[in-house]
């Protein structure tokens, strides 16, 4: 089939009798913000655009690489040493030739936040763990524009899903993060609020912090492109309730069960000093990563400590 010939309405016509002809029209028209392209991400694209959403802006400034090969749709030996965002823009244009795409191949910064997210109706949040100062600027920019943000993380076997809904809790509210908190601390704010509880399917050697790796499997990936999709069609058809923050789900198929998420304790209380003492002795690299700054906040040299990648 050639582009020119493209035919939206037969190509997504099997959406209909689950989404009314009104709603698909609605999925044609909106945009979507994709930061990061990688194992969520990338899985996030190819669902959305096999639901019929029209635009979409993506962001990646990573390349493609061997490793990346057990859970990220896009990473073929064809793609080794390719630009993720230009990668899945390609990938969406096969499905829906006539989507709207922009490409930031230098993922997102405070120089081209307001282009990316201009226009957007949803951001779906697919960026890398570790990248908290992008991840907080991002949720801010978003609060600042009245933009729903969905996030859809990998959590061992499962997903941890939640939406930040325009003038409700916010993402550092809901976590309890800020900026006197050490980058290791925050990353584990972010994952104590992602999980109902230290997640034992972990294995801790395989966590490094340092270069900024931990397992994870396409299953896990591909379940939380599914629960993210939905939530978003939710947010664009208006139809249903969202799992709006302060209500998450954690989806463990492993086990078969699905437990509540709820905002955990701060850190600086007495209940999160003992959350962050269990997972500090659990996850050894985390306490090393917040001693090292502390160190060096105490030798004056906090400027100099990486932040994201």
């Amino acid at each position: 089939m050639h582009p020119s010939s493209f035919d939206y309405e037969l190509a997504f016509s099997r959406n209909i009798g689950l989404v009314s002809q009104h709603e698909q029209d609605r999925l044609k028209k909106c945009c979507v913000a994709l930061p990061g392209l990688g194992g969520v991400g990338g899985a996030h694209l190819q669902t959305l655009a096999r639901m019929g959403v029209g635009a979409f802006r993506l962001a990646d400034p990573d390349t493609f690489d061997v490793v990346n090969f057990n859970r990220q749709l896009g990473a073929t030996i064809n793609t080794i040493g390719r630009n993720k965002a230009e990668v899945m823009a390609e990938a969406a244009r096969i499905i829906n030739p006539d989507a709207d795409l922009r490409v930031f191949t230098d993922g997102i910064t405070k120089e081209n936040i307001d282009a990316f997210l201009a226009g957007v109706d949803v951001v779906v949040d697919g960026i890398e763990f570790f990248s908290m100062a992008t991840r907080r600027m991002l949720y801010r920019a978003c609060e600042a524009r009245g933009i729903p943000v969905v996030t859809a993380g990998p959590i061992g076997f499962g997903a941890a899903v939640l939406v930040f809904l325009p003038g409700q809790t916010s993402f550092d509210r809901h976590f309890g993060i800020d900026d006197e908190l050490t980058r290791a601390e925050q990353l584990l704010a972010f994952a104590l609020g992602l999980t109902p509880g230290i997640v034992s399917d972990v294995d801790p050697s395989r966590v490094d912090l340092a270069g900024q790796k931990g397992p994870a499997l396409a299953s896990a990936c591909m379940l939380c492109a599914a629960t993210a999709a939905t939530e978003v069609l939710k947010i664009v058809c208006r139809r249903g309730k969202p799992l709006a923050s302060p209500r998450g789900v954690y989806f463990d198929p492993f086990r078969g069960r699905t437990c509540s998420l709820r905002p955990r304790p701060s850190l600086r209380s007495l209940r999160g000093r003992v959350l962050r003492w269990i997972a500090f002795r659990r996850f050894p690299e985390f306490r090393r990563m917040h001693d090292q700054e502390m160190q060096a906040r105490g030798s004056g040299l906090h400027a100099a400590v990486p932040t994201s990648r």
